[in-house]
């Protein structure tokens, strides 16, 4: 009976444990707020920044062009009042022509220096550094703001100096005016957008909704039906993986009932006769009369026998449901290795048949444990079913690049044409097969682990009439590393297990090595050399136990 012990790679490098991922706590305020509140918010978050940004943008805008509107008006007014005043008229009543200029321009207070004047001529305004540069002749033109009111002063070319002081309260009423509709026009702007955000979240995120009540029913009810897509964006690829998750919980589960259902259905019969021999063994003891001991050496034997045909059984059923478990961790693989280390087990077991083994170097990537069982099932049928002195042939043929074509044939009965599809079912056994030992698994098993390594198995007639299993895999004559090898991509190991299910598994913690001076192999258990292959391998197989 085949058993699989702890891998030899844990046993030399050691396995780190693997541990459930940290889940991070929210913080602050998301802690409590739903998805679509916390969408709201961020929408209307950035739309009040961008209505803040653009209410003081053109605050400013306005500001700035009114004061400048107001700047360009005074110095009109004063180039204008300097150019009448080199009319004689002017030099006669300056005072007048000052009254009829406010006359005019009432909201505007007026100073007049005539060239050399340290006081001026009409309105009594405040003089600053800005307006005394002016009048020095540093500069020829001022503005700046006094109070409320905004102050021009304008020098002409012969010394005369005009200051003009505007009144700027409407201007001010009219700015604080723009910067109220301003600060509605926003906050009704952010309420719109929360309004808006809150809408947009609620039917976008209607999909994730469905989903959780969709989890939530498949909880409550363990009712798989898949959703309703709606759509093509990225939620609907959400509700498709979903959907794609609900099959294979549904596969599984089929697969899980299925296999209780047979356990049940096959591990009651060998119980049944393996309880009636015990109990007759009992009474046996328990009587006074005795049995011949012929009869009674008969009854032991078939307790043993029972007994090996029930640990089998269990054996079967336990690799069968590795093979729908998780998948193992993936090595690089000699296929000849694993075929010679098969064959030695089988050859002692069956001395009296003749094995032919023609092989060719092949290497791929997968299950080594798997793999093993595979082949040693095939060669412990076809040697099940050869005649005394009969012959197994395995032969090795690489027809098509990157395919490895194993065939295993024997020099038996032969298998039926309308049964050499039903020989991979589970449980099934022929007529002729139900004579002889075994738990109808063995074909089963080794279509599961081919299938998983993407390859094909099929029942066909040998040439001496005997029954003929013909596998592919996929490989490449030469192992990882060499200048000669072109893995194509049927060999990588993240496309080991694409037959199994429709969705690539989630990818498995794999075991830490320690860094070694040689590291040519490159698969996904680093720090191996290939050397070392043959190694673990007839380690993990000296660890198996024959029943």
């Amino acid at each position: 009976m085949l058993r699989k012990p702890a891998s030899p790679v844990d046993d030399i490098y050691g396995a780190e444990p693997v541990t459930e991922p940290e889940q991070t706590k929210p913080q602050g305020w998301d802690r409590k707020a739903s998805l679509r509140w916390q969408l709201s918010m961020v929408t209307a978050s950035m739309v009040a920044i961008a209505v803040a940004m653009m209410t003081i943008v053109a605050y400013w805008t306005v500001s700035t062009s009114l004061t400048n509107a107001v700047d360009q008006e005074l110095q009109e007014k004063a180039s204008a009042f300097l150019q009448n005043s080199f009319d004689p008229s002017f030099l006669l009543s300056p005072t007048a022509e000052i009254q009829a200029f406010k006359s005019y321009n009432p909201d505007v207070r007026v100073a007049y220096f005539s060239p050399g004047a340290a006081r001026g001529i009409g309105d009594n305004l405040p003089i600053t550094n800005d307006e005394a540069a002016v009048l020095r002749g540093e500069l020829d033109m001022s503005t700046n703001n006094s109070g409320d009111e905004r102050v021009l002063a304008l020098r002409n070319e012969v010394g005369a100096t005009l200051i003009l002081a505007r009144d700027l309260k409407s201007t001010h009423q009219l700015i604080s005016s723009l910067g109220t509709v301003l600060l509605i026009i926003g906050a009704l702007g952010v309420l719109i957008a929360i309004a808006t955000g809150t809408v947009v979240a609620t039917t976008g995120l209607r999909p994730v909704m469905r989903l959780q009540q969709a989890a939530e029913y498949v909880t409550q009810t363990d009712d798989l039906r898949p959703i309703a897509v709606v759509g093509n964006d990225e939620l609907a690829q959400l509700t498709r993986s979903f959907n794609d998750m609900l099959e294979a919980l549904e596969a599984s589960r089929v697969r899980q009932t299925q296999l209780v259902a047979d356990a049940g259905h096959e591990l009651k019969t060998p119980l049944t006769s393996l309880r009636t021999n015990v109990e007759l063994l009992m009474m046996v003891s328990q009587s006074k009369s005795a049995i011949p001991p012929e009869e009674l050496e008969s009854l032991s034997r078939d307790v043993i026998a029972q007994i090996e045909e029930l640990s089998t059984l269990i054996g079967d059923l336990v690799d069968l449901a590795r093979e729908d478990g998780p998948q193992q961790i993936v090595e690089c693989v000699d296929l000849v290795e694993c075929l010679e280390t098969s064959l030695e087990r089988v050859q002692r077991r069956r001395p009296d048949v003749k094995f032919t083994l023609n092989t060719q170097p092949w290497f791929l990537y997968g299950d080594p444990f798997a793999l093993g069982r595979a082949t040693l099932n095939l060669m412990d049928n076809a040697a099940k079913w050869s005649p005394q002195d009969g012959e197994v042939r395995i032969t090795m043929t690489s027809e098509k690049e990157g395919v490895m074509e194993l065939t295993f044939a024997d020099s038996g009965p032969g298998i039926p044409a309308e049964d050499r599809e039903k020989v991979f079912e589970r449980f099934y056994r022929s007529i002729k097969a139900r004579s002889m030992p075994g738990s109808g698994l063995g074909l089963a098993i080794v279509q599961q682990v081919i299938n998983r390594h993407a390859g094909t198995i099929v029942a066909e007639e040998s040439d001496d009439g005997g029954a003929l299993m013909r596998v592919t895999l996929p490989g490449n004559p030469f192992p990882p590393g060499a200048p000669e090898a072109d893995f194509n991509v049927s060999l990588q190991p993240e496309l080991f297990d694409k037959h199994r299910t429709k969705k690539k598994p989630l990818p498995r913690a794999l075991p830490k090595v320690k860094d070694r001076p040689d590291n040519r192999h490159k698969g996904p258990v680093q720090g191996i050399k290939m050397d070392d292959f043959s190694q673990l391998w007839a380690s993990r197989q000296r660890r198996y136990t024959d029943e």
